[in-house]
């Protein structure tokens, strides 16, 4: 029986909320210090959660850093179909945004972290370093081949991913990554 002062147990949207503001946490504090060198203690302090009360959540540093990763990959995924099934506006600049919601949003030295982060530790992440790239390309795919056929969909696709790719490594700012890969889409997208 919980004490008076205990209040009302937790609603399902609040315990949602929380654990999605911990993983997010999480993810940051992986960001800023690796994986490696990130402890359990310093992601419950940015969490402002107790040592106990995350391992109450993770039951270890893995399972939080893929939960974490996951959640970040899904909120993208979703994002970027949301993006693309507004039929209502032009493919080119659906795409872009897509993109941007894919990978621009982790071009610049602070967003850079958590793409390396989650690129740089494949093993940790399991099955979902391959599915949540794979899904992308496949929306890709089928956003273009709604618009101009399945026979060039996916080379084009593929192509525009390497583009995409190359420009996040190169570009400093999110701006500039967006300049370019307008430019390779509106190529492709002719």
């Amino acid at each position: 029986m919980s004490s008076p002062e205990a209040g009302p147990p937790a609603s399902p949207t609040t315990e949602t909320d929380r654990r999605t503001a911990v993983l997010d946490s999480a993810l940051a504090t992986f960001a800023r210090f690796g994986y490696r060198r990130t402890s359990m203690e310093e992601v419950a302090r940015a969490a402002h959660i107790s040592r106990p009360g995350l391992y109450f959540l993770f039951s270890s540093k893995q399972a939080l850093f893929r939960a974490a990763a996951a959640q970040a990959l899904e909120r993208d995924i979703a994002a970027v179909e949301h993006v693309l099934a507004d039929a209502g506006r032009p493919l080119a600049e659906r795409l872009v945004e897509a993109f941007d919601q894919w990978a621009g949003r982790y071009v610049g030295p602070l967003a850079r972290d958590v793409a390396v982060l989650i690129e740089d530790n494949p093993d940790l992440l399991g099955e979902l370093a391959l599915t949540a790239p794979r899904r992308f390309e496949e929306l890709i795919t089928d956003a273009i081949a709604v618009e101009s056929g399945q026979a060039t969909a996916t080379s084009r696709a593929q192509t525009m991913i390497s583009a995409s790719i190359g420009l996040k490594h190169q570009a400093a700012t999110r701006e500039f990554y967006l300049e370019r890969l307008k430019a390779a889409v509106h190529l492709l997208m002719p």
